[in-house]
């Protein structure tokens, strides 16, 4: 039941709005950046972060590494929170290059689980964080989801709040094939509805899954 649910929002939604092309980013370590710059913040704002990182020549782990964090968190001012934000960088390339020598084939040498851990071990890093470096910048089959994923999920039935966020990722990781291309393009397409139609104050006109049984109920997620 779940399970074909879980694909006809899908379908509905693929419909819809067509192939997303996630994760923007023209490399591995780029995106890694993204994902780090994107908490609590619109991609807007972190693309211009990240052309102000490549003005500066620093894409790439080792410049990043050796910046000054007070240089850092000029250059990431336009993403928000710039001196929490430099931090956690910072944090995450500590580790990265104290750990497995700056080196990206190091770390795609690791199994996901541990993978996973480890990053989620680095202050500054959460779930939400860990999983889209997982699945966007290591094609690991990680479902990814966040605050249009809980909204949705909630009032479609996928599942009955309170939950967190390992109970919500169950949902769909159980339900779907372990697909890394299905787990990109689902999350972007949530994604979407969210922006667009599920918002706190539903907009259930014209959305995607407005044929689908729903509970607005769920205001607040």
């Amino acid at each position: 039941m779940i399970q074909e649910k879980l694909l006809e929002i899908y379908d509905l939604a693929f419909e819809y709005f067509g192939p997303q092309h996630w994760w923007p980013g023209e490399t591995q370590f780029e995106i890694i950046v993204g994902a780090i710059l994107t908490q609590n913040t619109s991609w807007s704002n972190v693309e211009k972060a990240i052309i102000s990182i490549k003005k500066a020549d620093s894409l790439n782990p080792q410049a990043l590494y050796e910046l000054d964090i007070n240089r850092l968190a000029e250059l990431i001012r336009p993403a928000g929170y710039f001196n929490i934000k430099a931090k956690r960088l910072k944090s995450f390339l500590n580790w990265f290059f104290e750990k497995y020598d700056g080196l990206l084939e190091n770390l795609e040498q690791l199994e996901t689980f541990r993978l996973r851990e480890e990053l989620l071990a680095v202050k500054g890093i959460g779930p939400e964080t860990a999983d889209s470096i997982l699945l966007y910048a290591f094609d690991r089959p990680v479902f990814v989801v966040d605050a249009y994923t809980a909204r949705i999920a909630a009032r479609h039935g996928l599942i009955e709040p309170p939950f967190d966020y390992h109970q919500l990722q169950d949902v769909f990781a159980s339900n779907l094939e372990p697909d890394v291309k299905l787990f990109n393009e689902y999350h972007a397409l949530l994604v979407q509805i969210g922006k667009n139609f599920c918002k706190p104050k539903a907009k259930c006109s014209g959305c995607p899954l407005e044929k689908l049984p729903h509970n607005l109920e769920y205001e607040t997620l």
